[in-house]
């Protein structure tokens, strides 16, 4: 066991009073040299932990377990000795994070694997929406791809702060049936909130705006399998970029407030059909920024765990299956971050973010897909191989956050970072909607994430901290395939 602290103290003291206990505590092992040759129950505190392989020798352990209840700053610590357990050919078990001590929703004898948020190395990133929240309780607010991932975990954040209408709107009625039972547990789709639309189709767009006349616009609505959009990127051009077009204007026509435009950080010096039409979506609402009054912002994401069709739903299903675990190269690392981390920066877009610009969360270090597979994969019952099969097309070996040009500027908070975008004019979108030729219109969506040059930092807000030090760019983990 790791951990000789309270609560491994009281772990050590539940499974000795345990007649039949699953676990049967061997050693401790503690990084504070004062709790070293401590006896708590008879068992032996032997060091740090870098003797974690040669006192599981001595001992014949075959697990570690992680006496860490998950406060503040731990995320690292379970990361690091998770990576030396499996280095020791150990097991790593967790106990169950302190809000479900304290709660008594569980005990601290419920040991259990560790989850993927403690695999992330860090602890996950929570904004304070205080301010955020007032801006939407009363308010007329209309999110487009509310059955999607993001789309739909927005509507359950969003129907919490009591807004005077939540329009729901998506293509999939599946979706939007889903959402309405989450919401209300009851789905009859016979109320204004949900609407059956498509993003494509320009009068429809303009005739729900029209009805619904918000005052506030998350858009959410997009095709985003790296691979498939490399296949077809008219789909691209069609969803991505044109119907965000039309989702644009008839915005402004209604005179929408706050519009906040879902992106992804493979819109940072994009490579991929995804990436261009993203960054061209960007452009697009950057422009609008310039033409229509109230705040037009975008932002970025990384990776959405658990989000449909994800990584960790593709590594999962592979596992269940027996195996082997795909993975595209040894060193392929993606940013990862859960889907409250990514609504909580959507909303709180609508607050910190300046017309024009690009939010883009902190999201720490980029992890290895090959190292999130092994740790998933030594929790199975059985071995799983893994097997490296090549980088597609599109794809980068890491991502990047921020693109050419584009400074770490944080004026309003420290997890934030705020990018101002070059305007696009939408003509030169309407200008290569005719095109159909794959290959065509990859080159017309690489055009067009052209900037004339470097968009110009702005000028510092009076009693605001001034922007920190760009910082290295470092590797972050991808959604499956993407």
């Amino acid at each position: 066991m790791f951990g000789a602290g309270s609560a491994g103290t009281q772990l050590v003291h539940r499974l000795a009073g345990q007649r039949g206990a699953r676990y049967q505590p061997v050693a401790l092992l503690d990084d504070d040299p004062g709790k070293h040759r401590l006896r708590i129950c008879g068992v032996r505190v032997r060091g740090g932990r870098e003797r974690l392989a040669e006192v599981a020798a001595e001992t014949g352990a075959q697990i570690v377990v992680i006496a860490i209840a998950g406060g503040r700053g731990d995320g690292r610590v379970i990361a690091d000795l998770v990576s030396l357990a499996e280095s020791a050919e150990l097991t790593a078990k967790v106990i169950p994070p302190v809000h479900e001590l304290v709660s008594g929703s569980a005990k601290i004898d419920g040991v259990r694997d560790p989850r993927i948020t403690h695999l992330l190395g860090r602890e996950p990133i929570r904004l304070d929406l205080t301010a955020a929240a007032s801006r939407f309780a009363g308010r007329r607010i209309l999110v487009t791809g509310a059955g999607g991932s993001i789309g739909s975990e927005l509507c359950r954040q969003l129907h919490r702060l009591h807004p005077a209408a939540l329009v729901m709107l998506d293509r999939d009625e599946s979706a939007l049936h889903a959402i309405q039972l989450a919401l209300h547990g009851r789905a009859l789709l016979d109320s204004d909130e949900t609407v059956l639309a498509d993003i494509r189709d320009t009068a429809r767009i303009n005739e729900v705006f029209a009805q619904a006349r918000p005052e506030i616009v998350f858009h959410a609505a997009a095709v985003k399998h790296l691979p498939l959009l490399e296949r077809y990127p008219s789909e691209a051009l069609k969803t991505n970029v044109a119907g965000t077009l039309n989702v644009l204007r008839a915005a402004a026509a209604c005179g929408v407030q706050s519009f906040v435009n879902i992106s992804t950080d493979k819109a940072a010096d994009p490579v991929s059909v995804l990436g261009t039409s993203k960054r061209i979506t960007e452009r697009l609402t950057a422009h609008m920024a310039d033409q229509a009054p109230g705040t037009w912002v975008s932002v970025r994401f990384g990776n959405v765990l658990g989000s449909r069709g994800s990584l960790l739903d593709s590594l999962s299903a592979q596992i269940a299956a027996g195996g082997p675990v795909t993975v595209t190269h040894p060193q392929v690392a993606r940013y990862f971050m859960t889907a409250t981390e990514a609504v909580q920066l959507v909303l709180q877009a609508v607050t910190v973010g300046h017309s024009g610009e690009v939010l883009v969360l902190d999201m720490g270090e980029q992890v290895r897909i090959a190292d999130l597979a092994r740790r998933m994969a030594a929790t199975a019952s059985h071995r799983v191989e893994i097997v490296f099969t090549g980088l597609r097309p599109g794809e980068k070996l890491v991502e990047d956050l921020l693109g050419a040009g584009e400074r770490d500027h944080r004026p309003q908070h420290p997890l934030v970072r705020q990018v101002p975008v070059p305007a696009l004019e939408p003509r030169e979108v309407t200008d290569i909607s005719h095109l159909t030729d794959p290959d065509e219109v990859r080159a017309a969506l690489v055009r067009l994430t052209a900037a004339p040059g470097p968009a110009p930092m702005p000028e510092p807000v009076p009693g605001k901290p001034a922007a920190l030090p760009a910082r290295p760019a470092t590797p972050e983990p991808a959604e499956a395939g993407q």
